[in-house]
């Protein structure tokens, strides 16, 4: 069973002050080992792991600034106490200046040191522990989140890439269900705010009033019930990311204000006399094609102009049919994980090849409910066609919502729904030839879409 005590490194080339450490540190519980000089340090650093490097400033040749300068190349995190005669204490500061954890003249007391050994260990253990939850939250949030190997997502996780450094707004453009939220959640979780918060509102959840205290926040009494203060979510995102999801409803008198908030850098809560400055990173959602409400007048264009600095096109599933086999192995496991008295443990190849030729006007969303509802329903440990013909028939016919409907009793608003989607989606997302094609108007089309939301 490998040791899990702290691991020191002491460096000194004086032998009677470092076997002093040795018993000092360890009678306290820790692993010591020792070096009689910087190099012999230095070479130690690069070949194993340490918690703690404690150096004598003043060594023959290789000196403890340099085992501080090796230390953080190896490892920026690595604490390093230096030790130091009184007349060399300018070093020491300036030591610390370059990164060192603590310094100590000779002669020290043995009781403070090891309480500040105790400190820089324990430091170093809590930064290794934040480091691999940032590293969880990546996982979870990050590129691991997006499933798929095609050529339409590898052009996602190239755009997210290069876009996730910068301070730029983002508009993040697709199908309802293409899994925009996952893209905004990449560019924050693989971007310099991953430590900060990321705070995501859908804007056509709430009535106006309600949305602008939500995102600018409000005063006691500035409106009836304002009982309390309000912070408002862009200050809760304040050096983070705020997601703004299907921004294309949101109200036109809201527009306006957000315009501000993004050209100024500062919000001012609803009653409110003095505004704050934030230091907040937009992401932006639509389904909706935007220059196309422009030219209603349902949305303004310097506010378009200003969100759409850099914009990254979410493709439809059935632009990416290679990634089913893919998203159907890791929705398998998600919903056997939320259903664990469930029996099923695999899809059979025959599942896998209709549900492949399906071609999902629900996009990602709608795949993934339909392996849930398999994962439930269905009895035995592998699911077979005749279980995806009882519980998701659709999927077998040929695609359509006129061929789902001879096996399912469907609401006619659903099938309409659905049938406008399915046009859609034919035409390639063009939305004008599919109201054509339909012989409605193209707001019809956006209404029955939100809806569907």
């Amino acid at each position: 069973m490998a040791d899990s005590r702290p691991r020191i490194l002491v460096v000194d080339d004086n032998p009677k002050m470092a076997s002093l450490l040795v018993d000092e540190l360890d009678d306290a519980g820790y692993v010591v080992e020792t070096a009689t000089g910087g190099e012999e340090a230095i070479a130690r650093l690069r070949g194993e792991p340490f918690d703690l490097v404690m150096t004598d400033l003043r060594m023959e040749k290789v000196d403890g600034m340099d085992v501080l300068k090796a230390a953080r190349a190896v490892d920026e995190a690595l604490p390093v106490i230096l030790m130091t005669a009184f007349g060399a204490v300018e070093s020491a500061i300036e030591a610390i200046r370059a990164g060192a954890y603590h310094y100590f003249t000779k002669p020290f007391k043995i009781e403070e040191v090891l309480v500040f050994v105790e400190r820089a260990v324990a430091d170093r253990r809590l930064r290794d522990e934040n480091r691999a939850l940032r590293k969880v939250a990546v996982e979870r949030n990050g590129f691991a989140s997006m499933v798929g190997r095609s050529d339409a997502m590898r052009r996602v996780y190239d755009a997210i890439e290069r876009i996730a450094p910068s301070r730029a707004t983002v508009l993040v453009h697709g199908e309802s269900g293409a899994g925009k939220e996952l893209v905004a959640r990449a560019l924050h979780y693989t971007g310099p705010r991953r430590d900060a918060a990321f705070v995501a509102i859908n804007c056509t959840a709430l009535p106006e009033a309600l949305l602008e205290s939500e995102l600018f926040g409000h005063v006691r009494g500035a409106f009836t019930g304002a009982a309390t203060v309000r912070r408002g979510l862009f200050l809760e995102a304040d050096r983070g990311t705020l997601f703004l999801d299907e921004i294309g409803d949101m109200p036109a008198g809201l527009q306006p204000k957000l315009l501000r908030v993004l050209e100024d850098g500062e919000v001012r809560p609803i009653g409110g006399d003095a505004p704050r400055k934030i230091d907040v990173r937009v992401i932006a959602a639509t389904n909706q094609d935007l220059e196309q409400r422009i030219r209603e007048g349902t949305f303004r264009a310097d506010l378009f102009y200003r969100l759409n600095v850099v914009q990254i096109a979410v493709p439809p599933l059935r632009d990416r049919v290679d990634d089913i086999p893919l998203l159907l192995d890791a929705f398998l496991e998600r919903a056997r994980t939320r259903n664990p008295s469930s029996r099923v443990t695999a899809l059979s190849s025959e599942v896998i090849r209709a549900v492949s030729r399906c071609p999902w006007p629900g996009n990602v969303r709608e795949l993934e409910n339909v392996v849930e509802r398999l994962v439930i329903m269905s009895a035995s440990s592998e699911v077979q066609l005749s279980d995806v013909e009882a519980h998701a028939p659709f999927v077998l016919a040929d695609g359509s919502p006129l061929a789902r409907a001879k096996s399912e009793l469907l609401p006619l608003k659903e099938l309409e729904r659905e049938y406008i989607a399915w046009v859609v989606a034919k035409c390639g997302g063009n939305k004008p030839k599919a109201a054509e094609i339909l012989g409605i108007d193209l707001s019809t089309i956006y209404r029955r879409g939100k809806t569907s939301q």
